[in-house]
């Protein structure tokens, strides 16, 4: 895709004289313009207190797929490196998981190959909160368990992590999450992730 990337970037809901803002990146690992996943990541970066958040979205980091005959041809797309910048760049990173076939979207796969052909640590040995939801009773569990134990496998931090399942029926784009059971342990896993920034 062409042109600079547009990210989102978030009003902090809190502001607090006495701490240094925390900046946040958060997207949904899916490229559909009306990602459940998008919403979910953007939801979570909003209860992060003191805190600006950038949401980006994975339709304005497009690259050619890859392979290693062309990264050894033309090298690494401008975009890659504009995405590793981010994550650099950020203080936490709260990723939403698509889940396709029980397994990464496309979208999010093709970057995933890409940055981890950097040397150095992927994600730069940041405190992350990992979430997935679909529309059904699951809640995207398959890949948010493969995600979570391919991340936290080098990274220093603990990784929480959170399934919400039933995406319509649990959500709402205005209240967050509706039931309460659900809420409480979204609102764990972000109290790990929070007390790590």
């Amino acid at each position: 895709m062409l042109g600079t990337p547009q990210s989102e970037v978030l009003k902090p809901n809190r502001i607090c004289n006495l701490q240094t803002m925390k900046k946040i990146i958060a997207f949904g690992a899916s490229s559909s313009i009306h990602s459940i996943n998008k919403k979910l990541a953007t939801y979570a970066a909003s209860c992060v207190p003191n805190a600006q958040a950038t949401i980006l979205d994975l339709n304005d980091y497009e690259m050619p797929i890859f392979s290693v005959d062309r990264q050894n041809k033309d090298g690494f797309p401008q975009l890659a490196h504009d995405f590793k910048d981010l994550l650099m760049s950020a203080d936490g990173i709260i990723i939403s998981f698509a889940e396709h076939n029980s397994s990464y979207s496309a979208a999010f796969k093709n970057i995933f190959d890409w940055i981890s052909r950097f040397q150095g640590n992927l994600w730069y040995s940041k405190p992350m909160l990992l979430l997935a939801t679909n529309d059904g009773d699951r809640g995207a569990k398959t890949v948010l368990e493969q995600a979570h134990n391919r991340i936290a496998r080098k990274n220093p931090y603990d990784i929480p992590h959170f399934s919400l399942p039933n995406f319509p029926k649990t959500f709402d784009d205005n209240k967050g999450i509706l039931d309460s059971k659900l809420e409480s342990q979204f609102q764990n896993a972000l109290a790990v992730f929070v007390g790590q920034l």
